[in-house]
């Protein structure tokens, strides 16, 4: 083997190894090359090469929510490393272990207009759970102190809720002697798990006292055990569970059409399906309507069950940070409670939810006439990711179905990271990963398409309404006369070339009977090959299907 001399460098490389980290993703430098270098050269790593830093970065976090294991990302200095900020900001709020390992100049030529430089430590700001820079190592106290560090942000990129790290390491020159043939030994602290207990008698009384009880869960990845322990809760007690795509939680017995019952709710009648109490757990939601209903129509008591201890006051009422496991919470709940033999509540929201019918097969081919129809044929046990804006909203329109696994960066929301991280997730899994896209995302994301020829298994659904669908549904906005050209970026591009480009077969459909032969090759998983399918659709069409389904919800009572 040979590794770089860099000793900064080696004791990175061999704690990153210490700590069971297999996945590198790396952006091409020289500043970084000692470091390319040594993770290349040990058979333990698999090394991953995206040259546009900011992919690299949402690569990366598809290959944490495929792997459900911390990932390093590697750049070289000076505003590459500014490029990793969304992915490390999407990685914050997601809770996702990305682990930033930044080349760095000497400290002495940081401001002194040397190429390539900027104050790289901790240039992530609160976005990352912990920063350290490294020293270069002369002495056996420089080797300690760099040890102590690599060890504190690698035991904070997973301790209690997992998040980003910055491992900054300068490297002075010469850069490119690798003559060692062996990592170093290091010393990996081991941090002892710690679990928090927390009294159950206090809630169950004020459960008890609360009849009007509703559970939101937001984006988490699949666990059938937490369904499980929320289904007997919703059983045995009052209560009704709120549960969208993104939650990964689906049962007979909880509401994911919430968002449409909400458009529909008469005002005089909101009072009644206000609730006394709401717990919350796991990450986002998208419901806008849920967070105004709840701000507006305030719980006595809003309880957040957190692993990271931070307030997160989103209805204005919150009342209890309970920081402890989720589902060991739940499950103590669910024994302390009495049960209940009538649920009111729950029949008054279920009653009106069974009422909200699906978007008929029968509408016009429109944005969510399309989506419906993937969404028919989408197979068991399928990887579905998510953009944001219109595709994330449309999907709950359609029931969701228990064995699929549901992915989205909802954490910041962002146009840039829905393509990357599809393809960084595709690049790991064994089966089909299917992405559902709008057009904007998807030419925003382009430069993620180059050099994947070696992932065959990535099936992306373009929906190409000409423009920022979600725009034109924003009252007040609708009507601006910017919106055409400024804020919807109104286009008349389609991705046949791209597509062609990047080695993805192509199909498309500009209708009902198209879009129906199309798809039955896109969801066939004896096909050969990735593949993009692009549906052709008219932005007016589509709108108008849009508010002409929520319209008819009004009749819902």
């Amino acid at each position: 083997m040979a590794f770089s001399v860099k000793k900064n460098v080696l004791h990175t490389v061999a704690m990153i190894k210490a700590y069971g980290v297999k996945h590198i993703v790396v952006s091409p430098g020289s500043r970084n090359a000692p470091l390319m270098q040594t993770f290349s050269e040990d058979p333990y790593f698999e090394c991953h090469v995206i040259v546009d830093e900011r992919n690299a970065a949402f690569y990366a976090l598809g290959i944490i929510q495929a792997t459900k294991q911390p990932v390093v990302v590697c750049c070289t200095s000076g505003t590459a490393l500014l490029n990793f900020a969304p992915a490390v900001a999407e990685a914050y709020y997601q809770q996702l272990p990305l682990i930033v390992v930044s080349a760095d100049r000497s400290s002495e030529w940081i401001g002194q207009m040397d190429g390539q430089t900027l104050p790289q430590a901790g240039v992530f700001g609160s976005m990352v759970k912990k920063t350290v820079n490294l020293l270069e190592i002369n002495t056996s106290q420089d080797e300690w102190f760099c040890n102590r560090l690599i060890n504190e942000a690698l035991i904070a990129s997973l301790d209690n809720a997992p998040g980003p790290v910055q491992i900054n390491v300068p490297i002075s020159e010469p850069l490119f002697d690798y003559s060692v043939d062996e990592l170093p030994q290091v010393r990996k602290i081991d941090k002892a798990a710690t679990q928090k207990i927390v009294d159950i008698n206090p809630f169950a009384k004020s459960w008890s006292s609360l009849p009007k009880r509703m559970i939101i869960v937001g984006q988490m990845f699949k666990d059938e055990r937490m369904t499980a322990v929320l289904e007997n809760l919703s059983m045995r007690g009052d209560c009704v569970v709120l549960a969208e795509y993104i939650s990964n939680c689906v049962s007979p017995l909880f509401i994911s059409n919430f968002d449409a019952w909400l458009y529909a709710m008469p005002e005089d009648q909101k009072g009644d399906y206000a609730p006394d109490l709401v717990i919350t757990l796991g990450g986002h939601i998208v419901s806008k309507r849920l967070k105004q209903f709840l701000r507006t129509h305030k719980p006595h008591s809003h309880w957040l069950l957190t692993q990271s201890g931070e307030v997160a006051d989103l209805f204005q009422s919150l009342t209890d940070l309970i920081e402890t496991d989720n589902r060991q919470f739940l499950t103590d709940l669910n024994t302390a409670i009495a049960e209940d033999n009538e649920k009111p509540y729950h029949s008054l929201w279920k009653n009106v939810s069974d009422k909200i019918k699906e978007p008929s097969s029968d509408i016009p081919f429109s944005d969510i006439q399309a989506v419906g129809q993937f969404l028919n044929l989408l197979p068991e046990n399928a990887t579905l990711h998510l953009a944001n804006s219109s595709t994330v909203r449309n999907v709950q329109l359609y029931a969701p179905q228990k064995s699929w696994n549901v992915y989205c960066n909802r954490g910041t929301n962002g146009i840039e990271s829905s393509l990357p991280s599809a393809i960084g997730f595709a690049a790991v899994h064994e089966g089909i990963t299917y992405l559902i896209i709008g057009d904007l995302s998807f030419f925003y994301g382009l430069n993620s398409l180059w050099n994947i020829g070696y992932i065959k298994n990535l099936r992306i659904l373009l929906i190409n309404n000409g423009g920022g669908g979600i725009f034109h549904l924003l009252s007040g906005l609708n009507k601006a006369p910017s919106l055409k050209k400024y804020v919807a970026a109104t286009h008349h591009t389609d991705a046949a070339k791209w597509a062609e480009a990047a080695g993805l077969n192509y199909l498309s459909a500009k209708d009902k009977n198209e879009l129906t032969e199309a798809l039955s090759k896109f969801v066939d998983d004896t096909a050969s090959g990735a593949a993009l399918l692009e549906v052709i659709t008219d932005m007016e069409i589509s709108k108008t299907t849009f508010k002409d389904y929520y319209h008819q919800l009004k009749t819902i009572n």
